[in-house]
């Protein structure tokens, strides 16, 4: 190779990985007061792709340097290469670190090179480069390749997004035909910020509607539950439909709440992504368009710091069939996320809203990251954000935890339990 007249170098070692390579490669690099403009390291099942990208000062230019690297690759076993960068194409590099940057994360219960593909060819067809590739998601086992699980890949991509609007439309398309989520979010500081974390209950932190198991105790299931599918579909207006449904419990026995509670089906993910938000320090909240009962009785079992909802109005042991006070409905939702977000100092964009229904959309509009969970079709296409594959704590992907992550924060929690304990 001819670096006669090039300071730039761009130098790239691949092979089996060994601890000690990237110290020796630097220590060669130092001897001759050589500058790292950029690096970046990879290792895949033992493999290591290293890439330096350098300035050779003039003394160092037709010096034994390349030589030393090439010599040291050879005695590993590892395949090296050396290109010249031209001035004019590393100042073009460095201008591009001004493009906006944003995280692509795809996420199903496996992932094949046909998802990667679609989804890398969409980027890139809408003027988007890739940046990094990571892995989110822990290492799978060769016995349960075949079983679904959960599995995650994140990109980081650069560049201005030829129509943003478009570009989620394209993958909110494809992730419906390959039967996975994909997530796009603009990097920015608040990505890795969040503070707040606000659910919907009903049909997101329980997989039922919990007016619709009054209902059944009450006799006016098939009623109710057609009004309520109607309303979360944003066919009828929150508020009105919401009485009409409360109204047909009148006359209900007020012990079967208990009942009711004791068997609520808790949502897949939902005891992991509360109890990791909650070691990590995020404040939580239900605001629900349901009733306070079950809302605190949620509270107690997951550890969610607030509950908003409705209070079911009882008289002498039985349900009337009217609320106390405002309908929690989407507004007061919108309302109740900045007024928690305020008192406790949080800029909205590092907050989190998660919910399924028409009424979840204005909260999920405000916050900085409105995730519609296995939501109806209109929320699922109007949310910036949905996740329909994997259960609730798949959230920690998009805040940008990976497994590996949060096994060493349980090994650390259950560490200081324990001591806790003795």
């Amino acid at each position: 190779m001819n670096i006669q007249d090039r300071s730039i170098v761009l130098i790239n070692l691949s092979g089996h990985d060994r601890p000690g390579i990237t110290s020796a490669i630097t220590e060669i690099l130092a001897n001759y007061s050589v500058q790292v403009l950029d690096i970046g390291q990879a290792v895949i099942h033992d493999t290591l792709a290293l890439g330096l990208l350098v300035h050779l000062p003039a003394e160092a230019q037709h010096s034994p340097v390349l030589q030393e690297l090439l010599f040291k690759a050879h005695e590993w076993g590892m395949q090296i290469r050396f290109t010249p960068v031209a001035e004019t194409s590393y100042e073009h590099w460095v201008a591009g670190q001004g493009k906006s940057r944003y995280i692509v994360t795809l996420l199903g219960r496996q992932i094949t090179a046909e998802q990667i593909a679609r989804v890398t060819r969409t980027v890139a067809d809408n003027g988007l480069n890739i940046d990094r590739i990571n892995r989110l998601s822990g290492r799978v086992s060769r016995s349960q390749m075949n079983n679904p699980g959960r599995a995650c890949v994140e990109f980081s991509v650069r560049g201005e997004a030829l129509d943003p609007a478009e570009l989620r439309r394209h993958f909110l398309a494809l992730a419906g035909e390959l039967e996975v989520d994909i997530a796009v979010q603009e990097d920015n500081i608040y990505r890795r910020n969040r503070r707040l974390v606000v659910f919907d209950m009903d049909s997101t932190l329980i997989e039922t509607e919990v007016i619709d198991e009054l209902a059944h105790e009450a006799g006016v299931g098939d009623q109710v539950a057609a009004i309520t599918e109607r309303a979360m579909c944003g066919e009828l207006d929150f508020g009105e439909s919401f009485r009409a449904r409360v109204a047909l419990l009148e006359g209900l026995d007020a012990s079967v709440l208990e009942k009711i509670a004791q068997r609520l089906p808790i949502t897949e993910g939902a005891e992991k992504l509360v109890s990791t938000l909650k070691a990590l320090g995020y404040r939580t909240a239900i605001l629900s368009g349901g009733f306070t009962y079950f809302g605190r009785y949620l509270q107690e079992k997951l550890g969610i710091d607030e509950v908003h909802a409705n209070e079911l109005e009882i008289e002498n042991g039985r349900v009337t069939g009217r609320v106390v006070g405002r309908v929690v409905d989407g507004e007061c939702k919108a309302e109740l996320l900045q007024e928690i977000a305020r008192k406790e100092g949080i800029n909205l964009e590092q907050s989190i809203a998660v919910g399924d229904g028409a009424n979840d959309l204005p909260m999920l509009g405000l916050a900085g990251l409105g995730i519609a969970f296995r939501a109806k079709p209109l929320v699922r296409e109007t949310a910036r954000h949905a996740l329909s594959t994997l259960g609730l704590d798949a959230i920690l992907y998009l805040i940008g935890f990976s497994d590996r992550d949060l096994d060493q924060q349980w090994g650390a929690s259950q560490t200081s339990t324990q001591e806790h304990d003795r």
